[in-house]
Formats: structure tokens, C-alpha cells, sequence
């Protein structure tokens, strides 16, 4: 079964989530908060993460590049999850690493589908 770890300080979107991948059978993880969240994601080694940006302590580009720049998790890809929908905020975004930006508000559909889209190429 695939793991998704989502990292988000807002309830409703984490249980949003949680409920729409866990319907499609994948294992999910979730974290409301950005300290400690390098250390669970070395724990869990999830096979993507669904990150927001705008974190309370540690802001999501901020875990993002430390992901990136770490041999064992470099690999892992990592969808930004945003309200920060500036063209500058996604250029910024994926020079940092970021897989997929997605902006709030989302669809729950349309990000399960981008989801399993990734998990089934990361298969192949």
C-alpha cells in the first residue's frame, strides 16, 4: 500500500485529505506541524508528500529544500499545497524542488488523481 505523508496546520484540508486518499487505499500520515517533520518523514519514508507552505515556526519551501538536499529523501516528491498562487510563489516553489504546485483552494478529486498519477509512474 502507498504511504502519503500531508503536512498542513489547517484541520479541515489535513482531514479533507486524509479521508479522500484513504477512500482510494493509500496509507496517509498526517502532521499538523513543521517541527519535527524532517525526523517523521526519515521514520515513515513516505512514497510523496503533500506539503503547505505557509507553516507556523517552519515554512514548507524551508522543509522542502531540506528534503531535497538529503541523498535519502531527495527522491521523495513533494507537492506543494498553497494559497500562495503568485506566478513568482511557483517559480520560487519548484527552483526549491517542489514536484507539483497546487494551489488552495483545490479540488479533492483533482489532487487524488495527480496523487495516484505519481504513485502509478513512481511503480513503472
Amino acid at each position: 500500500m502507498p504511504k502519503v505523508m500531508v503536512i498542513d496546520d489547517e484541520p479541515f484540508i489535513l482531514m479533507m485529505i486524509e479521508d479522500k486518499l484513504r477512500r482510494a487505499g493509500i496509507d496517509v500520515v498526517t502532521l499538523r506541524e513543521s517541527v519535527g517533520a524532517v525526523e517523521k518523514i526519515r521514520e515513515e519514508m513516505p512514497d510523496l508528500i503533500i506539503l503547505d507552505w505557509m507553516m507556523p515556526e517552519i515554512s514548507g519551501i524551508e522543509i522542502c529544500k531540506t528534503i531535497k538536499s538529503d541523498p535519502d529523501l531527495s527522491d521523495i516528491p513533494v507537492f506543494m499545497l498553497t494559497a500562495k498562487g503568485q506566478e513568482d510563489d511557483e517559480k520560487l516553489g519548484l527552483k526549491c524542488g517542489v514536484d507539483r504546485y497546487i494551489t488552495k483552494p483545490f479540488s479533492p478529486r483533482g489532487l487524488l488523481e495527480v496523487v495516484l498519477e505519481n504513485l502509478r509512474d513512481r511503480e513503472t
